[in-house]
């Protein structure tokens, strides 16, 4: 799964990473943001046929459309690859209504010695973003009012990463932007594939990750690159 993620590029650097438009409102999303947590908004990659990709600013949790409110069932911010197709919540979705969700990295947890949970990171060997295959959709609620919600898209883990957890999001190469949102016709199903074994790498992060309201960096390059950021500035 992936329940945590980092997001340090401003959305005008991801805009032309995928050739998007940004949305005024996703361009105003503060970043850097180290520890980004289910049911805040996020820049996310949409593609239309006739308006071309736009990054928008969506709400991190999945709402099905027979919820009544945002929180009247379970907390949907992954979707298995698996049933993506199956499950009545998804796949409408699965479908016309697939995003991506960028990100700088992203976190897992593994059970450590003194039986603390030690948080990892996982970032691109090669590249500054990771793009996170997801699916989106409107919800709207008694007062019609619309909210723009999604979910990462998550396939059995590979053999680097199945040691951390059994679970990985679905990883999209640049090549597949346009196949995945729909721009290239069908065939978006052979994608939700794990990532390449030498994709990631692993970095531990520093435990006060674990508090979802505490924001800072929590890695060595994490801390390397802010330094820099803010020196260039």
């Amino acid at each position: 799964m992936c329940g945590r993620f980092a997001m340090t590029l401003p959305v005008d650097a991801m805009a032309g990473l995928f050739d998007a438009v940004p949305d005024p409102v996703a361009a105003e999303i503060p970043v850097p943001r180290y520890n980004v947590s289910p049911t805040q908004t996020i820049p996310v990659v949409t593609g239309d046929a006739d308006a071309g990709r736009r990054i928008e600013p969506l709400r991190w949790g999945f709402i099905p459309h027979w919820y009544k409110t945002k929180s009247d069932g379970p907390l949907l911010i992954n979707a298995r690859a698996e049933t993506l197709a199956e499950k009545p919540a998804f796949r409408k979705s699965a479908r016309s209504r697939r995003c991506i969700i960028p990100a700088s990295g992203f976190y897992e947890w593994k059970r450590a010695g003194d039986g603390g949970k030690q948080p990892f990171y996982m970032r691109d060997a090669q590249a500054p973003l990771l793009a996170m295959a997801g699916i989106w959709r409107d919800w709207t609620d008694a007062e019609g009012q619309v909210t723009r919600s999604c979910a990462i898209v998550t396939c059995a883990a590979n053999k680097a990463m199945a040691d951390l957890h059994h679970r990985m999001p679905v990883l999209l190469a640049a090549s597949d932007y346009g196949l995945w949102l729909g721009e290239e016709g069908h065939g978006a199903a052979r994608l939700m594939v794990p990532a390449p074994e030498d994709q990631l790498l692993f970095e531990e992060a520093d435990r006060a990750l674990n508090g979802a309201r505490v924001d800072r960096p929590f890695t060595s390059s994490q801390a390397a690159a802010e330094t820099a950021g803010r020196a260039e500035g």
